[in-house]
């Protein structure tokens, strides 16, 4: 583990690497200078999903001992509904009560006052479980939201249906793209069985309606916006799995026309060095697509950071997963050498830091090219 002197020299070169400030014409920018640097560390995003303000939130503390430069907070960031006798309650109010809960997380606020928070949201921190388009309360659950979290990109929100935003940044010479997607605000209704498919793998299945969306009309056309712009490398951030298969719960593949509709915007945009990332799923996996796009589009899935599962899942194996799911408490790590041209995406158990699933792809990897 790193020393805190070390943890605070990175969080320091954090902020200078992912802040543009501005400066006199006369002045070298502060990336070009970073960019001759001899050795230029990697660049560390840390990110996770399914904080319980309840829960112990020590592991604050273990993520911050990773220097991450920045942490992508990927929903259920409080759990703001909750079960009563067997009743499902959800209110302003609750949601309310379960930030004000979490603010007084200790740990939590050391680790934002030196690591840069980007957050989403996914359905309990929406206010309802499973929520879409058609949740009662959505912009008291926007303004709950915004006035917990303090980031700049927040100003992109103000008049925007939803929580979606994109995240631009230099690391030296190379360009950042970060998009925040959100799956919930205007969600189409999904498609259900009675009871649960296969004992305890959910209840969704497939609705093929072409005319469903995740993400609504609009935040499609500011996505094929922002895959234009130029960026060395780009996490597109969706609260729930795009590419994973084998269970029946929230899912990009509940609406396949979708998420069709999403892979062709990103192999249409030409867009390169995408690499997707997840929450939700109380476990955490890694996956891989190929024929989607022109190179193989890859998936971290990080959860959850504080309710975990006591051992790993065996009663799922899909088709795109790389290796076996990891149940207990855990973060996700994206670390970029762009000396060695690669990115490594690993997930690290949440109680003491150690890497615990992982693999690194050559950027080249990454391109129409490769």
């Amino acid at each position: 583990m790193m020393s805190r002197v070390r943890v605070r020299i990175r969080a320091f070169l954090a902020s200078a690497l992912f802040v543009l400030p501005a400066t006199p014409a006369v002045a070298q920018p502060a990336s070009e200078a970073l960019s001759d640097a001899a050795a230029q560390p990697p660049l560390v995003i840390a990110l996770g999903s399914c904080n319980g303000q309840e829960q112990d939130q020590g592991y604050w503390d273990v993520i911050a001992e990773t220097a991450p430069d920045l942490f992508l907070f990927l929903g259920d960031n409080v759990y703001g509904d909750r079960v009563v006798d067997g009743e499902r309650q959800s209110s302003p109010d609750l949601l309310r009560s379960a930030y004000d809960r979490f603010a007084q997380s200790e740990p939590y606020a050391r680790f934002s006052r030196s690591v840069p928070v980007y957050p989403v949201w996914d359905d309990h921190d929406y206010g309802v479980n499973d929520a879409g388009a058609d949740h009662p309360f959505k912009d008291q659950a926007k303004q709950i939201f915004l006035d917990f979290f303090d980031f700049a990109e927040a100003a992109q929100l103000a008049d925007r249906d939803g929580v979606y935003y994109a995240i631009e940044r230099q690391h030296g010479a190379h360009r950042v793209q970060i998009l925040m997607l959100d799956t919930r605000w205007n969600r189409s209704a999904l498609a259900r069985t009675e009871g649960w498919i296969e004992g305890r793998l959910g209840a969704y299945v497939a609705d093929p309606d072409p005319a469903k969306t995740v993400l609504g009309a609009q935040q499609e056309a500011w996505l094929a916006e922002q895959l234009a712009r130029p960026a060395d490398l780009r996490v597109i951030a969706s609260s729930i799995q795009v590419i994973a298969e084998g269970h029946h719960f929230e899912r990009w593949g509940n609406l396949p026309a979708a998420r069709q509709r999403l892979y062709d915007l990103i192999d249409r945009s030409g867009a390169e060095n995408v690499v997707l990332v997840s929450g939700d799923r109380h476990a955490g996996g890694l996956y891989r697509l190929d024929g989607a796009a022109a190179y193989p589009l890859y998936e971290l899935t990080s959860s959850s950071l504080n309710r975990g599962r006591a051992a790993d899942p065996d009663d799922e194996f899909g088709p795109h997963q790389m290796t076996r799911l990891y149940g207990p408490e855990n973060f996700g790590l994206i670390t970029v050498d762009w000396a060695a041209g690669v990115v490594s995406l690993d997930l690290h158990d949440a109680g003491h830091g150690r890497r615990v699933r992982g693999l690194t792809v050559p950027l080249a990897d990454l391109t129409a090219g490769r």
